[in-house]
């Protein structure tokens, strides 16, 4: 003990103890190589990854989804649908159905045949197919622009033996016109006009392809 009477070997403690939390501390702080990666951005909120960081973008306002009424031969349709493919969901169903809308349509215009290929039915691709070989005769090109999807709605749905029909009729407010070999318009035009369509998907629900395919498709 010294002069003071102050225990010296206290004090010796304390520092041992101090230099211990202090030389803790940086080893705690370091990476040693074996933690757990910081996960980099995602995409999960609808954003695009810029030099590290997710940006928010703007995502086009959901269209309104309609079905047919609870009790209606096509709400059984679609019942009986699930029955024999218990994958089929109506929504995911509609979904997806919104997805071929914009591809389809964005493919005609583009004269986009292989595109459109595994979207369309046998009768239907034969169809588009003339339409885009003689509008490439004529010299024409067509433009077309979704600018938005207001409404989809599944207005029927049919199934014969495995052979499953749903028909969607979708809203859209669109860009739609055809240019001559001259560049002039020689049908629609410039001005964004609300479009209904009237299309009929379908599909084998035993088959291992799980794609609908465009059947029939009416315009006004």
């Amino acid at each position: 003990m010294g002069a003071s009477g102050f225990p010296i070997d206290l004090i010796l403690f304390g520092m041992i103890a101090l230099f211990l939390v202090l030389r803790l501390r940086s080893v705690l702080g370091r990476r040693t190589g074996f933690e757990r990666p910081e996960p980099p951005p995602t995409l999960a909120e609808g954003g695009t990854v810029i030099e590290g960081h997710a940006e928010p973008v703007a995502m086009p306002p959901a269209p309104k989804r309609g079905f047919p009424a609870p009790d209606s031969p096509a709400t059984q349709a679609l019942a009986a649908m699930r029955g024999i493919d218990r994958s089929f969901d109506p929504m995911s169903f509609l979904a997806g159905a919104e997805r071929a809308f914009r591809l389809i349509v964005t493919a005609y215009a583009k004269g986009d045949r292989a595109t459109l290929a595994p979207l369309l039915g046998p009768e239907t691709g034969q169809i588009f197919a003339a339409a885009i070989t003689a509008r490439e005769a004529a010299g024409e090109t067509v433009e077309s622009e979704i600018k938005a999807l207001l409404a989809t709605t599944i207005t029927d749905a049919a199934l014969a033996g495995t052979r499953a029909s749903i028909t969607v009729r979708f809203v859209s407010d669109q860009v739609s016109l055809t240019r001559g070999r001259d560049g002039e318009i020689v049908h629609g035009g410039e001005a964004v006009t609300e479009i209904t369509d009237l299309w009929v998907f379908e599909r084998d629900l035993t088959s291992a392809d799980p794609s609908w395919r465009l059947a029939a498709a009416q315009s006004h």
